[in-house]
Parts: C-alpha cells; structure tokens; sequence
C-alpha cells in the first residue's frame, strides 16, 4: 500500500488557556501544518472551554513529528479532543514521533480526551506525554490504542510502539508509564502482551485521593456493561492521588461506553457537573447512556 503522506511534517501545537472572571478564553493559539484549532466551544458554559485539534493532511508517516505545548493557567478549564482517530502508517524506514507536554497551574482543569489512535502494520511511532501539575491542579487523560485495521483482518506484525506517559507535581512523580510493544505473532498472543486482542487503553484521573467507593463503583459500571458477553478484560487501581482504569480487548465501543462513564462519575464526584461528551465524537445519547 502506497502510504497517502508523501513528505514529513513537522506540525505544531501551542496553546494557553486563561480564566477570565470565570469564562476560560483560549489566549494564545498557534497551530503550524498539517495540525489545525477549531475555534473555541462552549457547550457545558463558559467556565469551560472546548477545543478540537484536526489533523489536516489524514495521519502520520515515518519521519513525521508532531508537538504539542499546552498551558492552563490558575484556574482555567478545558477539554482538548481529535476530530478524529489519529492513524500511524506504515514506516518508510523512519521514526513517526509526537512530543506532547502539558502545564496545569493551580486550580486549573485539563481534560486530555483524543479518539483512539491506529497503528497500522509495519509502523514505528513513539509519543511522549509529559504533564506538569501545580498544586490543586487536576488532570484527566486518556489513550485508546487500535494496533492493526483489525475490522481488515490486518494484525500488527511488523513495527513498534512506544508510549511513555509522566504526571508530576511540584517535583515529584504521580504517575510514570512506559509501554512498549515490537510487534509479532509472539507478543500479539502472549498473556504478558495483546493476548490476542487488537485495542489497549488506559485512563488516567490524578487530582485529589480517590475513596474506595468510587473505585467499586468504577468497577462495577465496567461489570455492568451493555455488550455481552464482554470482549475485553479491565482493572481498577487507586493511585497515590488519583484513579487508573486498563482496558485490553477488541472493541472500541466498549472501552469508549466505559471510560466515558467513569469520566461522567469523576465529574459528578469531584467537579459537582455531568461529563459533556463533544459534538465531534462518534454519534452519544444526552443521558450518558452512551452507545457507538
């Protein structure tokens, strides 16, 4: 397949939120090719805005690199989505790499929420996120990882993936994740990999101590999910100051029902409002009763 990218980009991102009696105004935007802003949204009030970043020219390819350098100031609120799944192409024989780093001062709220990315077959990508919290500061992001146009019967043989992710407050680490995956029939299958399924996730919540209660009830709205029987497996851990769920399956419908409702009940618990999910993502009911 010939890949549809034939020159690399180095595409840029840079954004500054600021509160501005209790509206946040996106201060300062800079986007560089193929990485479009959409203009602001308010769906939930002003207190928090929403913003869409676009990949113009499809996805990326060997060679690509792709920054992103984002600023909440004291107490602005945000939401930051992709107008669509990001796509890995195959490697041309170079590295695809995107560097995002993220700076929440205090009292500020960031929600990292981007569709899932596809790794096709034969790709090498690597992404690094790195969030820097202030104290009161609040982060919730999550990745959702397709590894293989699996609905094509593609499996990802070829290539690698790598995803290192690092939260810290005031110096100190909340959460450091480094994954790795070199493709192949061996780590697909393993237990300790893929075990055979195509789509890993995780979402990661670090704000204040999260109760017991929460984690159970997280819990549960994965063990009561509509689509039986299920096709993934998932956990639940407490972090030092936050909340981890892991998803490892084959649906993108039900990772996304899922951590959309342990979004909706992390906002409820901790924000005092509904989850409002955007008006880019795959088609949501009003109620949170969320099916794709």
């Amino acid at each position: 397949m010939v890949n549809p990218l034939s020159s690399e980009w180095q595409g840029k991102v840079n954004l500054v939120y600021a509160d501005r009696q209790n509206t946040t105004q996106l201060i300062h935007n800079l986007a560089i090719a193929p990485l479009k802003i959409q203009r602001p949204f308010y769906p939930e009030g002003k207190n928090i805005c929403h913003s869409v970043i676009l990949h113009t020219a499809g996805g990326m390819v060997g060679g690509d690199r792709l920054s992103f350098d984002i600023q909440l100031q004291p107490n602005a609120k945000a939401l930051i989505t992709t107008a669509a799944a990001s796509k890995i192409y195959r490697s041309n024989g170079l590295q695809a790499k995107q560097n995002i780093q993220i700076k929440i001062d205090s009292g500020a709220y960031l929600e990292w929420l981007p569709q899932e990315s596809i790794i096709f077959n034969g790709a090498d990508y690597r992404q690094d996120l790195r969030v820097e919290l202030a104290p009161n500061a609040t982060w919730l992001g999550w990745e959702i990882t397709r590894f293989g146009r699996s609905a094509r019967g593609e499996k990802f043989l070829t290539g690698e993936w790598r995803s290192y992710t690092e939260i810290w407050r005031e110096g100190k680490p909340l959460w450091i994740d480094r994954q790795r995956l070199s493709a192949g029939e061996e780590i697909i299958n393993s237990p300790h990999g893929l075990a055979g399924q195509p789509i890993v996730a995780s979402l990661v919540w670090i704000g204040k101590k999260v109760s017991p209660e929460i984690l159970e009830k997280a819990r549960e709205l994965w063990q009561n999910q509509p689509i039986f029987p299920s096709k993934g497996e998932a956990g639940v851990t407490l972090l030092t100051e936050g909340l981890l769920c892991r998803y490892r399956g084959a649906s993108t419908t039900e990772v996304r029902h899922w951590f959309i409702q342990v979004w909706h009940l992390l906002r409820l618990c901790f924000g005092d409002r509904p989850s409002c999910p955007p008006r880019v993502w795959p088609s949501f009911s009003s109620n949170n009763k969320i099916f794709f």
